[in-house]
């Protein structure tokens, strides 16, 4: 694509273009979901364009974010890590939100919503268990019940969250179908929704899903990119050179990218699960060596092999175990805007063991993809200030961090 091509793109991106009246990111996003579906759907778009920028919903949002949720989060200069990179580095802190990740952003929102729309239960779907955890926190807020289907082999290595959700008083509905993993407990929750379209509200975790959903997830989660940019501004008198985030689903990536989409002088790029290797079924990096096509009412880039089949995927974090992304994400790889990139499990566990150690953060293996990335970067561009979204906290991933450090000792 020439560069005039793109920057006309991405000017439309800004100016509110996309996505268009079909719900499009360019050729990416779109609706295709079962007739029984478009209903709910278009009640849902309706809703989006009514309450969005309704001042009341707003000024509820923002309230209960900053009073319930902990908003603003804070910034960090990484000192440590500085000195270790030859860099400055600086890390947005959605660790320090109430439910401990970047996902009650949205949940807060959809959830508000929903009760505004006269819904009588609320379905919601969890890979790593953040966005669970955060949809049954948000729903015991605002007084809807809500059931979580999230996959077996998810619930096993995410235990913790689990226990949470059902504390907060969720229905956690265990996926033995397909991978057992994200992408199953997704089909699940959608086939939940298409049984319950009139009473139901399905509150989908990241920019991924049919037309409105990335649009709604995405306006939901820009608080991130809004706060640390003028953090930026504030603590440095500029803005970062570059700024990392890990990519799934890609709602936190899209969440902190945005704001920063118009600073074309900012790089971005979005890091994803390299797993073991680059062979299809042993790493989740969809945008790095994927193919366009259609999965969860969405057109975007895949993992699927020559006949289509949409592939299982590995990563040891649960949340980057996803084998599509959101269309906006694969709409702006498309035009130049964000670079993506990925980073393997083993580099993912070292990114923790140094954050920890360094910093006296635990930070989710999500996040540490994006601290892979960052450090790489850094070593290419030295005396650069750096801006890293920390999506979530790693409590949630101490079993499988414990795991890994009892094999260690018995080597």
């Amino acid at each position: 694509m020439k560069n005039e091509e793109a920057t006309e793109l991405l000017n439309k991106l800004l100016n509110g273009e996309f996505p268009d009246e079909n719900g499009r990111f360019g050729p990416f996003g779109g609706q295709f979901a079962p007739e029984t579906l478009m209903p709910a759907l278009k009640k849902l778009e309706k809703g989006v364009e009514q309450f969005l920028n309704d001042d009341s919903f707003r000024d509820e949002l923002t309230r209960e974010l900053q009073q319930w949720a902990g908003r603003p989060t804070g910034l960090t200069f990484a000192g440590k890590l500085s000195e270790a990179w030859e860099a400055n580095v600086y890390i947005k802190r959605e660790d320090l939100t109430h439910t401990g990740a970047h996902k009650i952003n949205n949940a807060l929102g959809q959830a508000l919503l929903a009760k505004r729309l006269g819904a009588k239960r609320v379905v919601a779907e969890t890979g790593a268990g953040q966005h669970g955890v955060a949809a049954a926190a948000a729903c015991a807020r605002v007084g809807i019940p809500c059931v979580v289907y999230m996959g077996s082999v998810d619930i096993e290595r995410q235990s913790p969250n689990v226990d949470r959700m059902l504390q907060l008083g969720a229905e956690v509905i265990p996926v033995d179908a397909g991978d057992k993993t994200l992408r199953a407990a997704i089909d699940e929750a959608f086939r939940d929704w298409v049984a319950h379209p009139d009473d139901t509200y399905y509150i989908i975790g990241s920019v991924v899903g049919p037309h409105p959903y990335p649009l709604l997830v995405r306006e939901l989660q820009s608080v991130i990119g809004k706060e640390a940019r003028e953090q930026m501004i504030k603590a440095t008198g500029n803005l970062p050179d570059a700024v990392f985030a890990c990519v799934g689903g890609g709602s936190n990536a899209i969440g902190i990218f945005h704001a920063f989409l118009a600073d074309t002088e900012v790089e971005l790029v979005g890091v994803e699960a390299g797993g073991k290797s680059d062979s299809l079924g042993e790493n989740a990096a969809t945008l790095a060596s994927g193919k366009p096509g259609i999965l969860h009412g969405s057109y975007s880039m895949l993992l699927h092999d020559a006949d289509g089949l949409v592939q299982e995927t590995h990563s040891i974090s649960a949340g980057l175990d996803y084998p599509g992304v959101g269309p906006e994400h694969a709409f702006l790889q498309s035009i130049g805007r964000v670079t993506y990139i990925s980073a393997t499990d083993d580099e993912a566990l070292e990114a923790v063991r140094e954050c920890c150690a360094a910093e006296g953060i635990l930070p989710a293996l999500e996040s540490a993809h994006a601290l892979v990335g960052a450090r790489k970067w850094a070593a290419q561009n030295p005396g650069k200030t750096i801006l890293i979204g920390l999506s979530g906290r790693g409590d949630k991933d101490m079993p499988t961090l414990s795991k890994m450090h009892k094999d260690l000792f018995k080597e």
